[in-house]
């Protein structure tokens, strides 16, 4: 399983490699050519991105060297509907879901190694949950608990085909029909600058957080340590400093 998962973001990574545009190119594929600004490095300049990313979509930056945005993704997806979101929000869509599953997997990493973990039983081990490395806790897991997670992934992916098939091209991706644009325990209440400001700072969110996942998932695989150990290795001072001392000028 290791390996399969390590094989999948390695393709996934490659799959966002740059493609060879340059700044002021305005080469076109699907027949939309590289006409927009582009403040995205090395891309940046005033034909750096696809004419699909005209800047509408909170956090557009113009940065698609590979032109997804060129391609019918609303035809592959749901092209027996005379009524669906944009290709653009297609894909805006996906990318948030991904975002929002990558912070939870984020703090998968982070919470067990530095908060602690669920106590185990007879029934499941005693020290089933105990393993801080994700890596290692897959293989002692229990089945059903795997299932659990699995199946509410199910539930909300199924939800959410369900909004999308009912909202049409109205539909603003990523809503899920909580906070202040349905269920609103909290009381949210915010004006179209700041709700506009918010939807920049998730998707920023979630950008970081699919490098940050795939990040510490290939590291979790090769060190064999959770993220806590691996951070504590680091801040202790190597063995021949404490030995030797340290003996280079002041300053250096």
């Amino acid at each position: 399983m290791k390996l399969a998962i390590s094989a999948a973001l390695i393709g996934s990574a490659a799959a966002f490699a740059p493609a060879s545009v340059s700044k002021s190119s305005t080469t076109a594929l699907n027949g939309v050519p590289f006409n927009k600004p582009s403040a995205a490095l090395p891309y940046k300049g005033d034909k750096g991105a696809p004419a699909t990313l005209d800047g509408s979509l909170p956090g557009d930056v113009g940065f698609d060297p590979v032109g997804f945005s060129t391609a019918g993704f609303a035809q592959w997806f749901d092209g027996k509907s005379e009524d669906t979101m944009s290709d653009l929000y297609w894909l805006r869509e996906a990318e948030i879901t991904h975002g929002r599953i990558a912070q939870l997997a984020v703090l998968g990493f982070i919470v067990p190694s530095w908060i602690g973990t669920f106590p185990g039983n007879e029934w499941t081990g005693l020290d089933a949950y105990s393993y801080t490395n994700p890596t290692e806790a897959l293989d002692h897991v229990p089945g059903l608990a795997v299932f659990q997670i699995i199946s509410t992934m199910i539930w909300i992916e199924l939800k959410r085909v369900q909004l999308i098939g009912e909202q049409g091209s109205s539909r603003m991706p990523g809503d899920l029909g909580l906070g202040q644009t349905g269920f609103n325990p909290f009381g949210l209440d915010y004006s179209p600058e700041e709700y506009y400001e918010k939807q920049v700072q998730e998707i920023k969110h979630c950008r970081l957080a699919m490098l940050g996942a795939a990040g510490l998932w290939l590291q979790a695989v090769n060190s064999g340590k959770d993220i806590a150990t691996q951070l504590g290795d680091a801040l202790v001072a190597p063995e021949y400093y404490a030995k030797a001392g340290y003996f280079l000028p002041e300053g250096i």
